[in-house]
């Protein structure tokens, strides 16, 4: 197994003595404070300090006993419990009362200091990972700041606001090349191999290498790495050649060369380590290296996630940004050999979370005006700068989703019919799909109308093709850089794109959007509405914090017609389709895209269909345009799908400009010539329009 301890055994000897030296700090400091009923006006702090301060010693603790023979040693009742210890104080159960929670250190510690105690707790969660990777330099740095935060605020009688926020956001502040490089060798070099050792070098029906990642374990990875251990090697081989075909043909399909690289960045969720393995082994037939970037588990608390979307605002300046952006371009160059060989990303997602509202808190951080633009800004920077070296005229992607155990008692018959849809014949989709562009390419606008309770109504405007024999608007979208089929998509024109999107209800980015209406004038948002919450005024912050920040609108960068009626089927059956994931739902009916095209940062290099050969010419609107005269104007690094269930629309009619109409769905049906095929699954289900 890699050897964390060797890694990083440099930066950790430099500060050794530091170390030690704070942890004894520490110790006194949970002395001082353990009778914290008797410090008066400070009582509080004291015993925030104190719960904090006996954190940071069992976690010393933990990254001292820590290492291969500790997951062997230790039972998996034991491991599960020290885990559960771990991230119990975030739990929804122990929230209300938690320091992670805002509203309650304001309630402790007032205004402004509340939500700054609660961001500097939050900052000592991510302690966990720095005690299994033994990254002691890094516990270091939080100590001292640890110990110089509770020096002032025994030292002070009074607290100067913009003191301690400048002191407990200092990490922030301090030139980060070095941790930025970490950081990139830790995701893209294939030299850095202790996550992928977990999936290729531990025994994998022993659920004790679950632990190994230090994240939050929960009954739900347990259930998933059991039945994929029980589950028949020959699907899994199966599947694993299917997301690898369709890594490849991404590549194809988009003119890009991957005989120019030679390693693949795989994300996954814990528990899906046998579909991992397989992967890694398949890759290698392509010459190419998995690299692991990341995994996920089980969210610990949506709100507690929710709540802290904003503590940058604690730092986020213009000097924080010049700097950040110096350190990262210092730290891409000097990884640019590992970032040159890097293909992409092979994305392994998970659904099934029960859908969540957040709270909306008054005590909560939120950008100023200024910090927005700020903001925007910094991401363009930054886009900039990794484009440099990891262009996206040269990299690609696959994301393939599974159901997780959340999802309920039908989890295991679920994952048979999604494994059936992500393994349906992209060609044969494609060949209906080509039916429904060549009729697109006749509009000179797209009229999509909702029935029912949905209220959509609006026309999509088309670029005008100067040689249709040659050029095409849409995308023939088969399984390759989205799993499963299928779908046409095109970059609308802007201007003469006007009318309402209605969805009753809606999943995007885990939160949940009910009765959201976009009004949109010439391509952007001018009006936007939804009904979660009593307060009109909290359900338009609600979109612009979760849907358009940092913009104040956004404009439609993609209209797509899905074609996958048999996802859609079994979303139905299953009762589960205000929780699927986008790259599911946005293959069951029409959807549109606010933000960045598909082809942002790539619109010149040329697209050609499969099929017909036509290039794809709808590669940018009037936003991205203005790339050629200023870049920071033309990206707005959002890109939200929004669908429309087949059973809401009244019509999707093209219409040309001698005002011509050509139904491509009508009462919830494709009736285009040479789509029926289309509706087997919708006639065989019984759903009715």
């Amino acid at each position: 197994m890699f050897d964390l301890r060797a890694y990083y055994a440099k930066e950790n000897q430099r500060v050794q003595k530091s170390y030690e030296d704070t942890i004894q700090t520490i110790e006194q400091i949970c002395g001082e404070t353990e009778s914290f009923g008797k410090a008066r006006d400070k009582k509080e702090y004291y015993r925030f300090f104190n719960c904090v301060g006996r954190r940071i010693l069992t976690l010393a603790d933990y990254e001292r006993n820590v290492g291969d023979d500790y997951f062997s040693t230790k039972s998996f009742e034991e491991l599960l419990e020290e885990n559960n210890e771990f991230y119990e104080e975030v739990l929804a159960k122990n929230y209300q009362s938690s320091y992670a929670n805002p509203s309650y250190c304001v309630a402790l510690f007032g205004d402004h200091f509340g939500q700054l105690i609660s961001y500097f707790y939050c900052e000592y969660r991510q302690y966990i990972i720095y005690a299994l990777y033994h990254k002691i330099y890094k516990m270091e740095e939080h100590n001292r700041l640890f110990t110089e935060v509770f020096d002032y605020v025994i030292h002070n009688q009074t607290y100067d606001y913009d003191a301690m926020r400048k002191l407990i956001t200092r990490p922030h502040r301090k030139k980060k090349t070095q941790e930025m490089m970490r950081g990139f060798r830790e995701q893209f070099d294939k030299d850095f191999t202790y996550l992928r050792d977990i999936v290729e070098n531990t025994d994998l029906s022993d659920l004790r290498h679950l632990f190994r990642y230090g994240r939050y374990i929960t009954p739900h990875e347990i259930k998933t790495a059991k039945f994929l251990m029980q589950y028949p090697a020959a699907k899994i081989k199966m599947l694993s050649d299917q997301i690898v075909n369709a890594y490849i043909n991404g590549f194809k399909r988009e003119n890009k060369d991957i005989s120019i690289k030679s390693t693949v960045g795989l994300i996954f969720n814990i528990g899906q380590e046998r579909i991992a393995q397989q992967l890694l082994d398949d890759l290698k037939t392509k010459n190419l290296e998995i690299v692991i970037n990341h995994v996920s588990s089980s969210k610990t608390n949506k709100q507690y996630i929710y709540d802290h979307r904003f503590d940058a605002t604690l730092y986020l300046d213009r000097d924080y940004t010049s700097s950040f952006q110096k350190d990262f371009r210092e730290a891409t160059e000097s990884c640019k050999k590992v970032l040159s060989v890097y293909s992409g990303t092979i994305f392994l997602d998970a659904f099934g979370e029960p859908s969540f509202t957040p709270e909306n808190k008054k005590e909560c951080l939120r950008f100023t005006d200024e910090q927005q633009k700020l903001f925007r800004a910094h991401q363009n920077n930054i886009t900039r700068i990794t484009d440099e070296y990891l262009p996206r005229s040269e990299i690609s992607f696959t994301i393939i989703s599974f159901p997780s155990p959340e999802i309920g008692e039908n989890y295991e018959h679920l994952f048979e019919d999604i494994l059936e849809v992500n393994m349906l014949d992209a060609e044969h989709y494609e060949d209906i799909q080509q039916k429904i562009i060549d009729a697109l390419d006749k509009a000179d606008v797209v009229h999509i109308k909702g029935m029912g309770a949905n209220r959509t109504d609006i026309k999509v405007k088309m670029h005008e093709l100067k040689n249709p024999d040659r050029e095409t608007n849409f995308q023939n979208c088969g399984a390759d850089v989205n799993i499963p089929i299928g779908e046409v998509f095109t970059s609308p024109q802007l201007k003469g794109t006007n009318g309402v999107l209605h969805v009753e209800q809606a999943f995007l980015h885990g939160l949940m959007f009910v009765d959201l209406e976009l009004t949109f004038r010439h391509g952007y948002i001018v009006r936007y509405i939804c009904n979660n919450f009593n307060d009109a005024e909290d359900n338009q912050r609600y979109i612009e914090e979760n849907l358009l920040f940092p913009h104040k609108t956004l404009p439609l960068g993609e209209f797509a017609i899905g074609t996958n009626t048999l996802a859609y089927i079994i979303a139905k059956k299953y009762e589960i389709l205000s929780i699927l994931p986008i790259l599911i739902i946005e293959k069951m009916g029409p959807h549109f895209a606010i933000g960045d095209t598909c082809f942002a940062l790539n619109e010149d290099k040329a697209i050609f269909n499969r099929l017909d050969n036509k290039e794809i010419v709808a590669r940018e609107n009037e936003k991205t345009a203005l790339r050629k005269i200023d870049l920071d104007e033309a990206y707005t690094h959002k890109h939200t799908d929004i669908t429309l269930p087949y059973e809401s629309i009244k019509f999707i009619t093209v219409v040309t400009k001698s005002d011509k109409r050509i139904d491509i769905i009508r009462d919830g049906r494709f009736v285009l010539q040479g789509t029926e095929e289309l509706n087997r699954p919708l006639d065989n289900y019984d759903i009715a329009p």
